[in-house]
C-alpha cells in the first residue's frame, strides 16, 4: 500500500529489459547511439514534429532547469504558479542554471488562469534597468495539486504570453498522465496550444530514469546541448537512457502506464468517499489525490504499513475523529487489491 510517490514505484519489467538488451557490446558516447536515433524519430512522430530537438536527461529537475535556462537570460523572470515543481521542490535550480533569472509567482491558486498571468506579466518589466525584465511562461501538466489544464486552458495561457512575445515551457514531468485523463494527442497538448518546449516526464510512469526535452524551435538545440554539457548532465553511456525511453515509448507503453495510474486514482478516490468522515480536497484528475481522514484511519492505515504523506497534525496522538490533510500518489504498479486494502483500512 505505497501511495507516497509514483516515484516510489518499479521501473517497468520492458523498461529493464531494454536496459539490459542495450548493455551488450559497444555503443558510441553523450548521445551518439544509435538507439538515441530511433527515439529522437519517434518522439519527433508522436509530436507530429519532424523539425523538434529532443534531447534526453535523467531527473525532472535538469530537464526543467536546462529547458528554462535555454529560454530564458539570467536578467528576466519566469512566470509560474505558486506550488509549481519548479519553485516548489527544484531548490532553485532554474535560477541556478540560468545563472540568476528570478520566478514570479502567478496568482495564489493551483492553477494560472489568464486573467492572472496577464497581470503578473504586467507587473513586470516597469522600472526599466532597476527590474526583472519578462521571461518565459513555465505551466506544470499534471500541476502540483492533482488538476489537469484542459486544451483550452493551456492555449488561453499561452496565447496571453504570446501577446508579450513571451515563450512556453511546460513541465510534463506527467505527462502521460494528462494526456491520457484529455483523451488528445501529444502534438494537440503542446505546439498546436502554442508550447515552445516541454520536459516530457518518463522517471514517475514507469522508467528508472529518464526525461526528454524537446524543443519545437530546433534554432535552440545548440544552446541546450552546452548547456546540458555545461551543467553536468550529458551522460556519457548514454545509451542507458536512450534503451529506456525507446522501451517507454514503444508500443505506447508510456500511455498504457499512465491510463492504468489515472484509473487506480479513480479508484482510490471513490473509495476513500466512502469512509466516514473523510473529504477530497482537490480535483483528482489524473493520478494524484489531497484528502482530509480522520486520524484514526490514519492510525489504522500507519499500522498495517501504508505509506503516503500525511500533511500536517501529529497522527500518533489527538482526537481520532480530527481530519488531517494527505497526499496520496498512484502509479501503475499499485494492484486493485492494495487499493482495496487500503480503502477497507480507513473505514474500519
Amino acid at each position: 500500500m505505497y501511495f507516497a510517490s509514483d516515484n516510489a514505484g518499479p521501473a517497468h519489467p520492458q523498461v529493464m529489459e531494454a536496459i539490459m538488451a542495450a548493455n551488450t557490446g559497444y555503443a558510441m558516447p553523450y548521445g551518439a547511439d544509435t538507439i538515441m536515433d530511433e527515439v529522437r524519430s519517434d518522439i519527433r512522430t508522436l509530436f507530429e514534429a519532424p523539425e523538434a530537438a529532443v534531447f534526453l536527461v535523467a531527473t525532472g529537475t535538469a530537464a526543467n532547469a536546462l529547458a528554462l535556462a535555454t529560454m530564458c537570460a539570467p536578467y528576466e523572470t519566469v512566470f509560474c504558479s505558486p506550488t509549481a515543481h519548479i519553485h516548489e521542490d527544484e531548490c532553485n535550480a532554474p535560477e541556478f542554471y540560468s545563472s540568476g533569472a528570478k520566478l514570479t509567482l502567478v496568482g495564489s491558486q493551483d492553477m494560472m488562469t489568464p486573467e492572472t498571468l496577464r497581470a503578473a506579466i504586467e507587473a513586470e518589466e516597469t522600472r526599466g534597468v532597476h527590474g526583472p525584465q519578462r521571461g518565459p511562461v513555465s505551466i506544470t501538466q499534471v500541476t502540483e495539486r492533482g488538476a489537469v489544464y484542459s486544451l483550452a486552458e493551456l492555449k488561453a495561457l499561452a496565447d496571453v504570453a504570446k501577446s508579450f512575445g513571451l515563450g512556453v515551457h511546460l513541465d510534463g514531468a506527467r505527462f502521460a498522465n494528462a494526456q491520457a485523463a484529455l483523451g488528445c494527442t501529444a502534438a494537440e497538448m503542446t505546439w498546436k496550444a502554442g508550447i515552445d518546449a516541454v520536459s516530457f516526464g518518463g522517471t514517475k510512469n514507469g522508467c528508472m530514469g529518464v526525461e526528454a526535452v524537446i524543443f519545437f524551435d530546433p534554432s535552440k538545440a545548440w544552446e541546450f546541448e552546452l548547456r546540458r554539457k555545461r551543467g553536468a548532465h550529458l551522460f556519457s553511456k548514454h545509451r542507458y537512457l536512450s534503451a529506456q525511453m525507446k522501451a517507454y515509448l514503444a508500443d505506447d507503453l508510456w500511455l498504457t502506464s499512465a491510463k492504468r495510474a489515472n484509473a487506480n486514482c479513480a479508484r482510490l478516490a471513490e473509495g476513500l468517499a466512502t469512509v466516514a468522515g473523510a473529504r477530497l480536497t482537490n480535483r483528482p484528475d489524473a493520478n494524484m489525490i489531497f484528502a482530509d481522514l480522520p486520524r484514526a484511519a490514519h492510525q489504522r492505515l500507519a499500522a498495517a504499513g501504508a505509506r503516503y504523506y500525511v500533511l500536517s497534525g501529529d497522527v500518533k496522538t489527538g482526537d481520532p475523529d480530527a481530519l488531517l490533510p494527505c497526499r496520496l500518489v498512484c502509479d501503475w504498479s499499485i494492484t486493485d487489491a492494495l487499493i482495496d486494502q487500503f480503502i477497507a483500512l480507513a473505514k474500519g
